[in-house]
């Protein structure tokens, strides 16, 4: 039988690249809870269609709830429907906004979204014994940092209100790992997987980086300005940072070794207390709590990241220096030590990949998921 994991924010372009990593494991049942506010319900069924091409007719397919996290009700209507069909057994929380310029503007929509948001679904999961999570974190909560490249250890010091609700949320989480139920029992064990910069797209170009509106991210903006799609002038923020040529220095990993990270975070989640797993170590005082970083651990800036995409779509993109972003932090390099070392990740896939796979996804659906495709029938 299938283990049915709740994936918020599935729809997104993280969040549909993990459901189709657990489809295709052929253990997992995802339950995609997504508002479609930065989605599409297309990319559902573009997942359902990887999985039958890649494991044919039998494939277990995606079930999807239009729900919004904040709307308690709802959240808690969707948990119920599955008490009776076996429960739901693990949660992988990807739901939230994420954009850190945004963040300073609008405050407010970032706390109820991402902390009041996160608060509905635990409460969701406290009253129908959902002990098992997966938080996608970021790796924005450390700030920045004394140490690159960035281990677990440092110091969550966001200089973002979007990192800072990152940050609170995990600190809620760990909370709730160390509380005891009446048995002894943790009532919570969890893994925050704290992601650098995902990049790329499923190799089909099926799925891939979709927002709605301007992207807010450095890659879908070139790929989509060399498609012709966004005409706006390419702006790069700073090339005052301390850094090799004065521009942001980011980790970039593709999107499906990302997905596969939570994937084995999630895997890491279901060996048994009896046997020796991630939490053998963990004390009373953390409770079941660990968080990893997933990254490649090499850093590349954004003038780096122009020209691969200049290699990849042979389009001169032309830009503008202005000032540096508030809350924007010089050099966020992962150090993927101890993610490799208890999970097993390795971002395996490199640059050339990520940019091709991002080209390929934008030329095979020039207008994003709006672009006809093939009927896959309705999910």
């Amino acid at each position: 039988m299938l283990q049915k994991v709740v994936v918020t924010g599935g729809l997104g372009y993280i969040g549909s690249h993990v459901v189709v990593s657990l489809l295709l494991t052929g253990q997992y049942q995802p339950i995609v809870i997504d508002n479609c506010l930065n989605s599409y319900p297309e990319a559902l069924n573009r997942c359902a269609e990887i999985a039958r091409d890649e494991m044919g007719s039998d494939a277990p397919q995606p079930i999807y709830h239009n729900v919004d996290l904040r709307n308690a009700e709802a959240v808690e209507d969707a948990f119920a429907q599955y008490d009776n069909k076996g429960g739901i057994w693990a949660v992988i929380h990807l739901a939230a906004l994420k954009a850190v310029g945004e963040s300073g503007e609008i405050p407010l929509s970032y706390y109820k979204t991402n902390v009041a948001g996160s608060i509905s679904l635990f409460e969701s999961m406290e009253r129908h014994g959902v002990n098992n999570l997966v938080f996608s974190s970021s790796a924005t909560v450390y700030g920045t940092p004394e140490i690159v490249p960035i281990p677990e250890t440092s110091p969550l010091l966001s200089a973002s209100c979007y990192g800072r609700t990152k940050a609170m949320v995990e600190e809620i989480i760990q909370d709730l790992c160390r509380a005891q139920k009446k048995d002894g029992q943790s009532s919570l064990r969890a893994v925050s997987v704290r992601y650098f910069n995902p990049a790329g797209a499923h190799p089909s170009g099926k799925l891939g980086e979709e927002p709605r509106g301007k992207p807010g991210n450095l890659l879908p903006l070139l790929a989509q300005m060399a498609i012709g799609r966004e005409k706006s002038q390419l702006k790069i923020f700073g090339t005052d940072f301390p850094t090799p040529d004065g521009t942001c220095v980011r980790d970039y990993l593709h999107i499906m070794d990302l997905a596969h990270g939570h994937v084995l975070a999630l895997d890491a989640l279901a060996v048994p207390t009896n046997q020796k797993n991630i939490f053998s170590n963990c004390d009373a005082e953390n409770g079941p709590f660990r968080a990893f970083n997933l990254g490649k651990g090499k850093g590349m800036s954004v003038l780096n990241m122009i020209e691969a995409m200049r290699k990849a779509t042979g389009y001169d993109y032309q830009y503008e220096i202005v000032d540096r972003r508030r809350g924007d932090v010089p050099d966020l390099t992962a150090d993927p030590t101890l993610a490799e070392k208890e999970l097993g990740f390795v971002a395996k896939k490199d640059l050339e990949e990520m940019c091709r796979d991002l080209w390929n996804f934008q030329t095979k659906n020039p207008h994003g998921f709006e672009t006809p495709q093939k009927q896959t029938g309705t999910i």
